[in-house]
């Protein structure tokens, strides 16, 4: 019971924050209108860029990061100073249970799923991958490394961001394994972020299989 009491506190204020939406809070403050009646109407960062300039842009960047941020940081906190309340049987892993590297894994899962599905806009949203490029620099400098490197490897050889984006979210599972970070529990849920980014990819994968994908240019003019 204690330990779904900690799941609770640390995954309920996550997915509420991981509902937030940068560009809509920035457009309709600095703006006073609405991203979505703009552009492609998605209420994301390029979007926002091209219709509004860089200025508001880094503040919708400052509120995505900071929203994605503070929750693992609250997790890792909740989980390495109360989870020694929580009787030892609970743990079916308890030698490699890494409290505060669990706390913030539980936490990105619901900050992506808030990110992907959030409450205050009918659930309709994103696919993650802004909140899990800041979600694996506070996780872990390693597996940074590997999800960023190996995204921005794929997308450079391919011009697919979106398999650049799957592929480096897999690279997120596998550098966990190949470094030892944390536990079986933590990897579970690492898996189900991996999961659920391909799920949100889904009509991606689709397009790439027919060949139908847009291709991300590289060059300053267009071809």
């Amino acid at each position: 019971m204690l330990f779904i009491i900690l799941v609770l506190i640390t995954a309920i204020p996550a997915y509420l924050l991981g509902s937030v939406n940068g560009a809509l809070i920035a457009s309709k403050v600095l703006y006073r209108k609405d991203i979505r009646d703009y552009g492609s109407g998605n209420p994301g960062l390029t979007n926002f860029y091209r219709t509004f300039g860089k200025g508001g842009a880094l503040i919708v960047v400052f509120i995505d990061v900071a929203k994605t941020i503070a929750p693992l940081i609250f997790g890792g906190w909740i989980f390495a100073n109360f989870s020694e309340l929580v009787p030892s049987f609970v743990w079916p892993f308890d030698t490699y249970f890494d409290e505060v590297f669990f706390g913030r894994t539980v936490a990105s899962l619901f900050v992506v799923l808030g990110h992907c599905f959030p409450v205050f806009y009918k659930f309709m949203g994103g696919k993650g991958i802004m909140a899990i490029g800041a979600i694996v620099i506070v996780l872990d400098w390693r597996i940074a490394l590997a999800a960023w490197g190996v995204f921005v490897l794929i997308t450079i050889l391919t011009r697919y961001v979106s398999l650049g984006s799957m592929i480096g979210s897999i690279a997120i599972a596998v550098s966990v394994i190949v470094f030892d970070i944390g536990g079986i529990p933590e990897f579970v849920v690492i898996a189900l972020i991996v999961i659920l980014v391909h799920i949100r990819h889904f009509p991606n994968i689709k397009r790439l299989v027919k060949g139908e994908e847009s291709k991300l240019n590289l060059s300053r003019k267009k071809s």
